[in-house]
């Protein structure tokens, strides 16, 4: 695969490069598959700077796909598997798709979403099955080129961003710029080497447990290999598999989402004791917030190697926080990387101090930038000014420069005028034995404008009833100001979240709002 991954490849071809439930794809055989792959999409007519919509799982074919397209100048969009036929046919249209890559498994919701578009893709390949519309992802590697491809370009993936209304965009960020060597995409990738904490002389082994369609999964996984690590890849998440996949292949480091290390403190205590984790080194985590119990539980049974960080796709990695440095300061997510500018800005524009809530900005001090794709009017509306983005986030730095986000704008309350952070109200409820997961919202009320409302799940054990409803309206005005405090409450048994676990909140607020012009 040329220069990408060359000098791994070569000193050591037969070691593991990627272990999927599949088997073992060694560095020989994907420096090859990879190659023809490139070939095989040149063939059928894919020109530089098209698109390729990959619906695969955690699977090996998903990391072939993607070098391809870092070494070929095409832009990736890798596509959730959940996804229904209407919703990926927006995305295939919305993204002039020119090729397609599925897995069969998802034969019918691509079969069904082609039918739909107005898109005449040149290439469709499907692993693992059969179908008249498509050509087999085997026989089209088996039939191209095994020769190194010449006038390699870069390209990179395109994310489209759940969104909280409306259809979701892609995100056109520095990873997806079309054009350069792709030798570009390693140096990015070497950058961040001492973030993701791999092992500087090389190897490790990358553990991935969360969809590859999500670009906090797709980095890592790409940017470890490209630092020379090996990567195991679990398609589904199960905490018990996990860790035995962990020992099984000497995992070095791991990507959590908080739902994660939860489910993961959940374990048996005798199936958390038989775990070795000896190989772990760093165990990085973010997406979303974490409740400070469970981060303590995950420190003490693993050790200082639990690192947080604050970014998104919009931005990449923007904030970072050691384990020690957060045990001295709880519930921060650390201080702006050296590259990055966050400010805190307040609702005339003006800058905020330390301990003053805002929106929170940053700006790449390496001049990259993101924009929705075909869509100027969100790019703009994200933007204090060229370069100053926003994730629509809101936080405060503490006097010593540490970063704490209070909220997202969208999940904001206004009640009576005041201005709610539901993330603040979430953190007191989620400590109580009996919760398992929270989510706080606004419902209308015709006096207040905004009301505050909990949605719960209960942990196993526990049933719903007054005396636990009592404790918990206790322990939030123990702990919180009055106005701060659920007005009511309503259990679920579980709650709506995507495979980054983050909330989806309009499911659950959504519903008090209909036949309301306005949500506020």
């Amino acid at each position: 695969m040329g220069a990408l991954l060359a000098a791994t490849v070569a000193a050591r071809p037969e070691v593991p490069a990627v272990i999927d439930a599949g088997g073992v794809t060694t560095w020989a055989q994907l420096d090859e598959r990879v190659d023809r792959l490139i070939h095989a999409l040149r063939d059928r007519g894919l020109a530089s700077g098209e698109t390729v919509v990959a619906m695969l799982g955690n699977q090996a074919e998903l990391i072939e796909v993607s070098l391809a397209c870092i070494q070929g100048g095409w832009v990736l969009v890798p596509v959730n598997w959940h996804w229904v036929a209407d919703e990926l046919a927006y995305v295939l249209d919305d993204s002039d798709a020119r090729a397609v890559i599925a897995d069969g498994r998802w034969l019918d919701v691509v079969t069904a979403a082609l039918a739909a578009t107005n898109i005449e893709p040149r290439c469709r390949l499907l692993v693992d099955g059969t179908d008249p519309g498509f050509e087999s992802y085997e026989s089209a590697l088996a039939t191209a080129s095994a020769e190194v491809p010449v006038d390699p370009e870069r390209g990179g993936p395109m994310f489209y961003t759940s969104g909280t209304t409306g259809r979701p965009k892609g995100v056109r960020s520095s990873l997806s710029k079309v054009g350069g060597t792709p030798e570009i995409f390693t140096l990015m990738a070497h950058s961040f080497r001492p973030i993701v904490d791999l092992p500087a002389e090389g190897g490790g082994v990358q553990g991935v447990c969360g969809p590859l369609y999500h670009s906090a999964q797709w980095v890592f996984a790409l940017f470890a290999l490209a630092c020379g690590a090996s990567v195991v890849l679990q398609h589904r998440f199960d905490a018990d598999g996990l860790l035995t996949l962990v020992d099984r292949h000497g995992v070095t480091n791991m990507h959590l989402v908080p739902t994660q290390m939860r489910r993961l403190l959940d374990l048996p205590d005798e199936r958390r004791s038989a775990f070795s984790g000896a190989t772990l080194r760093t165990v990085i985590h973010g997406a979303a917030p974490c409740p400070l119990n469970v981060k303590r539980g995950c420190i003490s049974w693993w050790g200082p190697i639990v690192t947080e960080y604050y970014g998104g796709t919009e931005g990449g990695f923007l904030a970072l926080i050691t384990a020690a440095e957060w045990q001295e300061r709880p519930g921060s997510v650390g201080k702006p990387l050296p590259i990055v500018e966050i400010s805190v800005v307040g609702p005339d524009g003006a800058l905020l101090g330390p301990g003053q809530a805002g929106d929170l900005y940053f700006r790449n001090l390496m001049g990259s930038d993101f924009e929705y794709h075909k869509a100027p009017e969100k790019t703009a509306s994200a933007h204090l000014e060229a370069g100053l983005g926003t994730l629509g986030d809101i936080g405060y730095f503490d006097d010593a420069g540490y970063l704490y986000l209070s909220d997202r704008r969208v999940d904001m309350i206004v009640s009576g005028g005041v201005n709610i952070y539901p993330a603040e109200t979430e953190s007191v409820l989620v400590e109580h034995r009996a919760v398992a997961d929270v989510a706080v919202f606004g419902i209308p009320h015709e006096e207040m404008g905004e009301q505050v409302r909990a949605a719960v799940a209960l942990r196993d054990g526990f049933v719903w009833s007054d005396a636990l409803e009592a404790e918990l309206v206790a322990l939030c005005r123990e702990r919180l100001a009055g106005y701060k405090c659920p007005r009511g409450f309503e259990v679920h048994e579980s709650l709506p979240r995507n495979e980054a676990g983050k909330l989806t909140k309009r499911l659950l607020r959504d519903p008090h709002w209909e036949g309301r012009s306005a949500r506020i």
